[in-house]
This record gives structure tokens, C-alpha cells and sequence, in this order.
């Protein structure tokens, strides 16, 4: 049997005549860079999301990049990072020159861990960056109570994290404000790229879409230095398709993890432990073991689609050598990033496919 880690031919198939039909509505109105597809889906996308507004930019990484910008942040200011996360979590603070400040990561939740983050803030930081790793959501309280206490922003990476709940909350309306990616890859995917940002805060999403186009309030008059960071129509449009089907494809991303997790019962291997303040969405199932990658030379020779995210950890990325870290540092980031392995979870799985990895990861030796 082949069991595929991903297959996005297999998910958009029966949307097909649907995407084309919103395709065709979008040649007919014309509107291509915003315009009507994207009110629409930054409209819903707010409802689904239950988050207070929403503004459609070209991309997760845009929507980090547009969020730093809004909020002032730059040279001189600090930002604290996971350790153990996409790398566009650390752009927020590299693309406006301001120095990062790794952190380490919980071993259970993957998530920026609270523990001794005190130590880390000085009068210098600004903002953290919480990753909602692999739809988990991060242990917020603890966060936004030394966010207050010290008057820091904090900012929710929640690219892989659409519909998480975090004590009956959505992430994205948690913090300050949340960045969300509609990659193809994603929970929630576009047929290209794709991102949000989400806040309650009015006055900086209104910001954010000066910024998404080129800092112009009206046509030809530019206010301050912007970027062209607009959502496209096309994108809106499939993903206003899309949009209706994701709590019934997150239910049954939900109902594949508890599969594994209540049908794995090899001992070498180390299963996600969900959060029990939260609900994860599961973007990706996550397990751990000595020797990742015999398991998964092993997967794929019994047909079985993995995936390692992510391979290395940030602070001992060839680009931020300058900082001036090292291994060791954190410890927990760096033993996932050498023993973590994703297993296939897409909704479009059968029951017999997650049944057979299951049954063959419980035959690995």
C-alpha cells in the first residue's frame, strides 16, 4: 500500500468544478489584486476564526514582516523566538533589524516554553513571538502575563495553527495580533500563496493594509514606505471555497491523531502529547525517535510518506551564525530537531491507510 505524506491532487479533486466555477467569477469581475474575493474571505475567515478582523496579505511571512512594521519594532529592539520553528518566525524580527533572542521550547507541546522566558526579557524587547507549532497552541497565560507586566507585545504565529483553541479561544485573537498562512500545505490552503493578519486591534490592521500596498491610502498618494504585499483574487477565491469545509476537515485530522495515538504501541517510539489546555488542529503528527531516520528509510520502503520538520533548530542556522549561538544552548530544540518525525495525517487519509501505518510502525524494530 502507498500511503502518501501529502497529496493535494487527492484534496482539491472534489472541489475541482467549485474552484473553477469561482475562478470564472473572478475573470468576470476582474478584481485580481484584492477586490471582492478578498473582502469576502477576510470577512469569513474572521467569522470562522472567531477573531475581532482580518486583513488578507500575500503570505505568512508577509503577514509577520507587515505585523513588526506596524507595531514599530526595529533597530535597537529585542524579540524573543522559539528555538524550534518555520523560519519566517525569526524573519519578523531580521527583516526590520531587530536582533532576535532565541528561546527554548516546552518537550511536550513543541511550543515556546514559559519557563525561565523572564530571564530573557531586558528593557530592550519589544515582542515575542509565540509559534503555534504543528497546531498546537503555546501555553498563552503564562506569556501574556509577563507581556503585561513587562509591556511587551506578543505576537501569534499561528501559520499552522487555523481553528486551534487555546482555553476555549481561537489562536490569532489571543495575543496582539496573529499571523496566519494559507500555503497549500496548510490546514487551510490557497492553490499558490497566501496569509492574514488577525487582531483586535483596529488601528494596526488598518495600518497593515496601508502597508500591504505600497503605504498608499489613495490611489497615487503614498503616506510612508510600504510594500506590495496585497492578497490576490485568485487566491481569495479558492480559498472561499475551501473555507466552509475546514471544520470538517480539521474534525477529521482531530479523529486520525487519536487514531495514532490510540493505536501506537511500539515503546521506541514517542508520541505528541496534546495539550490539556488547548486542542490541537493537528497540522502535522509529530513523533520522536533514537533513530529517526532508520524509521524513516524504514516507512518509505513499506510505502509510507514522512516528513522531518524540522531538521535543524534556528539558533544553529548557517544565517544567524552571527548571533552566536551554539549546540547546547537549547537542548530541547535540538534533540527534536534530531529525533522528530511526521507521519501522514492529511484529512483525505482512508481508515485503512491510517490503519496500515499504524500497524507498521508497530512492527518497526
Amino acid at each position: 500500500m502507498k500511503v502518501p505524506f501529502i497529496d493535494l491532487q487527492r484534496a482539491h479533486e472534489p472541489l475541482r468544478e467549485e474552484l473553477l466555477a469561482a475562478f470564472a467569477n473572478t475573470l468576470d469581475h476582474g478584481g485580481f489584486c484584492l477586490g471582492p474575493d478578498v473582502d469576502a474571505f477576510e470577512q469569513g475567515f474572521a467569522e470562522v476564526q472567531e477573531v475581532a478582523g482580518c486583513v488578507g496579505v500575500g503570505s505568512g511571512t508577509e503577514a509577520l514582516h507587515l505585523i513588526a512594521l506596524a507595531m514599530g519594532i526595529g533597530p535597537g529592539d529585542e524579540v524573543i523566538v522559539p528555538a524550534f520553528t518555520f523560519i519566517a518566525s525569526a524573519w519578523f524580527a531580521q527583516y526590520v533589524g531587530a536582533k532576535i533572542v532565541f528561546a527554548d521550547i516546552n518537550p511536550q507541546t513543541f511550543t515556546l516554553d514559559p519557563e525561565g522566558l523572564e530571564e530573557l526579557v531586558t528593557d530592550k524587547t519589544k515582542a515575542i513571538v509565540v509559534t503555534h507549532l504543528f497546531g498546537q497552541a503555546a501555553n498563552m497565560e503564562p506569556i501574556l502575563a509577563l507581556a503585561a507586566k513587562r509591556g511587551i507585545k506578543v505576537v501569534e504565529d499561528a501559520a499552522q495553527a487555523h481553528l486551534a483553541q487555546y482555553n476555549g479561544r481561537t489562536v490569532g485573537d489571543i495575543g496582539d495580533a496573529g499571523a496566519f498562512s494559507f500555503y497549500p500545505t496548510k490546514n487551510l490552503g490557497g492553490l499558490g500563496e497566501g496569509g492574514a493578519v488577525t487582531s483586535r486591534n483596529a488601528e494596526l490592521l488598518e495600518k497593515i493594509k496601508v502597508l500591504r500596498a505600497h503605504g498608499s491610502k489613495e490611489r497615487y498618494l503614498n503616506h510612508f514606505v510600504g510594500y506590495n504585499n496585497r492578497m490576490e483574487g485568485l487566491q481569495a477565491a479558492s480559498l472561499n471555497v475551501k473555507l466552509p469545509h475546514l471544520r470538517g476537515k480539521t474534525a477529521r485530522r482531530q479523529r486520525i491523531a487519536r487514531c495514532y495515538l490510540g493505536g501506537i504501541e511500539n515503546p521506541s517510539i514517542s508520541l505528541p502529547v496534546p495539550a490539556r489546555y488547548g486542542e490541537s488542529v493537528y497540522h502535522m503528527f509529530t513523533i520522536r525517535h533514537a533513530e529517526r531516520d532508520r524509521l524513516k528509510a524504514y516507512l518509505a520502503e513499506e510505502g509510507i510518506g514522512s516528513d522531518i520538520v524540522y531538521p535543524h533548530p534556528l539558533h544553529l542556522q548557517p544565517c544567524f551564525n552571527f548571533l552566536g549561538y551554539k549546540e547546547g544552548d537549547f537542548p530541547v530544540a535540538e534533540e527534536l530537531a534530531k529525533t522528530c518525525l511526521s507521519l501522514p495525517i492529511v484529512p483525505e487519509l482512508t481508515d485503512e491507510e491510517v490503519n496500515y501505518v499504524i500497524e507498521k510502525l508497530n512492527a518497526f524494530q
